[in-house]
């Protein structure tokens, strides 16, 4: 039973993550489903392990999120789903870019129900009946949560998504226009109408709110970058699509992701709070230093 389980933890961190948005918050789901899981010996006979944990952690998310929701009204600032920066090697939780921090965002704005039922339903393939037992609903008022969800998420996604290599061009020059201060050239590469967000929990700072408009932004940025001492820029993989962490000789760590559509960048989402950047590796500073020490 517990290689069995092992072999689906990374599908079920998945499930949990994409529901919650928070990597703690899905260990905890994925360690109960295991703790349940060993309840049921010699008492109940599952024929199908990965539906029955699919559903058990599935139901467990569904009832974090639904009590994250009340602590996320109260958060300082942007609230911004917690990252998972693919170059650790510990990292359980892999991604592609169905999952990525844009759309973790767009998910943010629908209720629980139509959440769990979009995550189960078009990113898992969990049957409308299956998910009716999740959240309480019959299978036609589920196939309608999900409908729902589906028509906001699709306008939120790019109509026209880049490939994996014009991802990666667009955040090496983005890095490059930071590193030389080159504000026509940063707006160039932005969508008139992007938005920038930052998370710092309070703890550290960043954008207040979220920022619109290629100018505004561009300038805020680099106005942020201006004020920082010894940064160091580099590419990786968020959630799936390229992005970048940037280290400070202070300690501060930010990780960087983006929305692309249309050969410019739309969305920019900053994540500085210390507590959602456990699972970063703090690399050496021995790569190539995109930024000189401003002291």
């Amino acid at each position: 039973m517990a290689r069995a389980f092992e072999a689906e933890r990374p599908r079920l961190l998945r499930v949990a993550y994409t529901t919650t948005g928070s990597l703690a918050e899905s260990e905890d789901c994925v360690q109960e489903a295991w703790i349940r899981l060993r309840g049921t010996l010699g008492r109940t006979e599952i024929h199908d392990l990965r539906g029955w944990l699919v559903t058990t952690v599935g139901r467990l998310a569904l009832d974090a999120l639904g009590s994250a929701k009340a602590r996320r009204e109260s958060y300082v600032g942007t609230w911004l789903p917690e990252p998972v920066v693919e170059d650790d090697p510990a990292e359980q939780v892999t991604l592609d870019e169905s999952v990525s921090l844009a759309l973790l965002v767009v998910l943010e704005q629908l209720s629980p129900a139509e959440r769990t039922a979009f995550v189960l339903h078009d990113v898992f393939g969990v049957s409308f009946a299956e998910v009716a037992e999740i959240v309480g609903r019959t299978p036609a008022a589920v196939r309608q949560l999900a409908s729902r969800a589906r028509r906001h998420v699709a306008d939120g996604r790019p109509r026209f998504p880049p490939t994996p290599a014009q991802q990666r061009a667009l955040v090496a020059a983005f890095a490059d226009a930071c590193q030389r201060g080159d504000l026509a050239g940063l707006v160039e590469l932005l969508d008139p109408d992007v938005a920038w967000r930052g998370d710092g929990g309070g703890r550290v700072t960043t954008t207040a709110r979220t920022q619109y408009g290629a100018m505004r932004v561009a300038k805020g940025i680099l106005l942020a970058l201006s004020g920082a001492s010894g940064l160091t820029m580099r590419l990786a993989t968020v959630n799936g699509v390229p992005g970048l962490v940037v280290y400070e000789h202070e300690g501060d760590v930010s990780v960087v992701s983006f929305d692309m559509d249309e050969g410019r960048i739309t969305s920019i989402d900053v994540v500085r709070n210390p507590e959602k950047l456990n699972s970063v590796v703090r690399l050496e500073r021995d790569g190539s230093r995109l930024f000189p020490d401003r002291e």
